[in-house]
């Protein structure tokens, strides 16, 4: 069971996988003066009506992290809107994925994945989902699970019995592939110990001959990311010589930053050819051909077409970093652009940095007339904080009282506010004042992770409170947020004049633990305790005992607690081809603060740019540098404490921005309309 650790003498709190204390808090947290220029957010002296009487409040010390709670099934059905009617030409989709929220979810693919095909079965098509059969799949999330067909899958040589179970997820038929080999076996979606390429290429093909066997012939198969490109390859060069002809095949990149790098012996094993793969791009030799036969009027023998397929596909999927190497590699994301009839990226401005910069843009050119920009959706029923059954109190935008509720629920719940009231507000203080900045993403280069950590200490430093939630598949990574959270972080400067005796109890000595009494000037008291390494005059060193959270693990259940808790939502990213976070985060309430890149700058509008005035929803920052996060986080922060009018204008206006999925399908069907073939 995942749960939780809140040590009252680490300067950040790291929660491991384990609820190692269940002593209380106590006073180690930060209280501020009570003449602090703080908006009262939405402050109400008594409880919204959602919450009742016997509302339990959590507590680190409890024996079980809150988020381990038991909750209400949240499995969502397909709810139709009423303002949207079925389209007039439907269709089969089956989208071919190596994640699936929320049964086989890593990241923001599974959410992807899942919202659009709710969104295109809301509009009358027909889609299925075919997944790997992971060991780790909690069974008990899937309503009707059966087999459904036993056949064999070619593999390296050899033919491996596979099974293929029915069931449905969160609404959505799901198909699941399940070889008899070592496949797919593991504790976790990925990182299990068989071979992972060679997986998904077995899966790849499993999928394209249940099609055969079963006679199922959609008008879409729709692969996602590296793990299914080499299913465009099969289909073109293998199935739809045999009897699979109706399908057309879409091919969406969530993130060019894995290739599905892949030796022509690895290809082999699936029954490819590997070597044709590496071969010179046919198209380019055909065009080239013609030219010189429209120059020196020779007659040219149809053989090269031949060559291709009808589709004038090359049969080319080399990674062209490599070429010259030895041994040469193939790319199963390039293999997938060049053999499907459509591609697709999660949102324009990705698709813009794509087509100038990195090695696979001079591919991504050449199919420029079928490669295309969407923007993601999130499913606004799945995340909707009106009806979470995640959340301690509901709300939405005309009805924001609960949001504060959440926020302290999560503080009480992780220790970051002592539980006392003040004034009869069963709310405290801090709940209302303090900022709560919320970070959850995967701990990897791409999300920025020079910017997390400043955002750590500028946060501290301007008072506010913060909590990471991520996982790090970089063992590197993990030891260095792990440092993090038991590192010494100055707080911020203490721009007053101390008294003599300002500093009591103060055990001198590098990474002795110590609590330091300040008294300042209005006689707050202030407590802190933490790895003392460095005392000025004017400069005090405290801990982030009560600042900062880092949870080094991964909970659908938190995820939505910390989007319903948060003031603000950070995603720094050095690039973020769509990203969900800001989305979700805007849906519950919470202003994003992002850097200007991919999905993020379709989706995010500075507050202080006038010729974005009608749509500005957040704060924005272009450089990669701490001191770029910095101003950013200096400009919401002024927003939140000295404009709380126009802070909950905008917090309500970003909960009423529609980033539904239904808005994305249509593009997407009139993707799917425009190459189906119709019969």
């Amino acid at each position: 069971m995942e749960s939780a650790l809140v040590s009252n003498l680490s300067n950040t709190c790291l929660l491991y996988s384990r609820w190692h204390s269940k002593r209380r808090m106590g006073n180690l947290d930060m209280l501020y003066p009570r003449n602090f220029n703080f908006p009262q957010l939405f402050a109400h002296s008594n409880l919204p009506k959602e919450v009742s009487e016997e509302f339990i409040w959590p507590s680190p010390a409890d024996e079980m992290p809150f988020w381990k709670n038991k909750f209400p099934s949240r499995d969502a059905s397909i709810e139709v809107p009423t303002d949207i009617e079925n389209d007039s030409n439907l269709i089969h989709i089956i989208h071919v994925t190596a994640e699936m929220a929320p049964i086989a979810k890593v990241g923001g693919l599974g959410d992807v994945v899942t919202g659009l095909a709710r969104a295109c079965l809301s509009r009358g098509h027909a889609v299925d989902i075919m997944l790997p059969f992971y060991e780790c799949i909690q069974k008990q999330q899937i309503n009707d699970l059966a087999l459904i067909t036993a056949y064999v899958t070619f593999y390296d040589g050899n033919w491996v019995p596979t099974k293929a179970y029915r069931g449905v997820v969160s609404g959505v038929p799901v198909i699941f592939i399940e070889p008899s080999n070592e496949f797919f076996k593991g504790q976790y979606v990925y990182g299990g110990s068989y071979n992972e390429l060679e997986a998904y290429l077995f899966f790849s093909r499993a999928c394209l001959e249940w099609m055969q066997v079963t006679g199922v012939q959609p008008d879409i198969i729709h692969v996602h990311e590296w793990q299914t490109g080499a299913l465009p390859l099969l289909y073109w060069d293998m199935y739809q010589n045999l009897s699979l002809k109706k399908p057309r095949v879409v091919f969406t990149i969530h993130n060019m930053e894995h290739y599905g790098e892949c030796r022509k012996d690895q290809l082999s094993k699936c029954g490819l050819d590997g070597s044709i793969y590496a071969s010179v791009d046919k198209i380019l030799l055909n065009r080239a051909l013609l030219l010189l036969t429209s120059l020196i009027g020779i007659a040219l023998n149809s053989q090269g077409y031949i060559l291709c397929h009808t589709n004038n596909f090359p049969r080319k999927a080399i990674d062209d970093r490599t070429i010259g190497h030895n041994p040469e590699r193939l790319s199963l994301l390039k293999g997938g652009v060049v053999y499907s009839n459509a591609v697709v990226t999660v949102s324009p401005t990705y698709l813009k940095e794509t087509l100038c910069s990195g090695w696979l843009a001079s591919t991504l050119l050449r199919n420029r007339e079928k490669y295309f920009g969407i923007l993601n959706g999130i499913d606004t029923v799945i995340w909707d904080p009106a009806t979470d059954v995640f959340l301690p109190a509901k709300f939405h935008a005309r009805k924001p009282e609960g949001k504060k509720i959440c926020k302290y629920y999560v503080q009480r719940g992780l220790g970051l506010v002592l539980e006392g009231t003040l004034a009869g507000d069963p709310v405290p203080y801090i709940t209302h004042n303090v900022p709560l900045i919320v970070c959850i993403t995967r701990l990897v280069a791409q999300k920025g992770l020079h910017l997390i950590t400043q955002a750590i200490k500028h946060t501290a430093e301007l008072g506010g409170q913060m909590i990471v939630l991520g996982t790090a598949s970089d063992a590197r990574v993990q030891r260095e947020f792990e440092d993090l959270a038991n590192s010494v972080i100055y707080l911020r400067m203490i721009e007053r004049v101390l008294p003599a005796n300002g500093i009591k109890g103060l055990a001198v000595g590098k990474k002795k633990i110590i609590v330091s009494y300040l008294q300042v000037a209005n006689d707050t008291k202030i407590f802190s305790t933490g790895a003392e390494e460095k005392v000025d005059n004017l400069l005090i060193v405290h801990n982030q005992g009560s600042s900062t959270r880092i949870l080094l693990m991964y909970s659908e259940e938190l995820s939505h607690m910390l989007y319903a808790a948060a003031d603000m939502v950070l995603i720094p990213s050095i690039y973020e081809p769509c990203g969900l976070a800001q989305m979700i985060g805007m849906r519950y309430g919470a202003v994003p603060v992002v850097r200007k890149t991919g999905g993020l700058a379709d989706t995010v509008f500075d507050m202080d740019d006038s010729t974005n005035h009608e749509i500005a929803n957040g704060f924005v920052f272009e450089g990669i540098d701490e001191g770029s996060l910095n101003c950013a986080l200096d400009r919401a922060f002024r927003h939140y404490r000295e404009k709380p009018d126009e802070w909950n204008s905008m917090v309500q206006k970003v909960m009423e921005i529609d980033n539904s999925w239904n808005n994305t399908a249509s593009k997407y069907i009139e993707i799917y309309n425009s190459i189906r073939v119709r019969w």
